[in-house]
């Protein structure tokens, strides 16, 4: 009850949309852009899946 009551943070936007186009009109939390989004998005996942793959290999030539 009491988290309810204090105000967000300053520019911190919404957490949730009403409708499809509100991240297309450029209503994402925190500033961000749609594109800059998909960049940090696709940026994090090639990150993640190369350090799988690199644990992965090296648990393959330890055994």
């Amino acid at each position: 009850m009491l988290l309810a009551l204090l105000p967000l943070p300053t520019g911190a936007g919404p957490f949730a949309f009403s409708t499809v186009g509100d991240a297309a009109n450029g209503v994402l939390p925190f500033g961000w852009d749609v594109a800059g989004f998909q960049k940090w998005t696709l940026i994090y996942l090639g990150v993640s899946s190369l350090a799988f793959v690199v644990v992965w290999l090296v648990g393959y030539l330890r055994r």
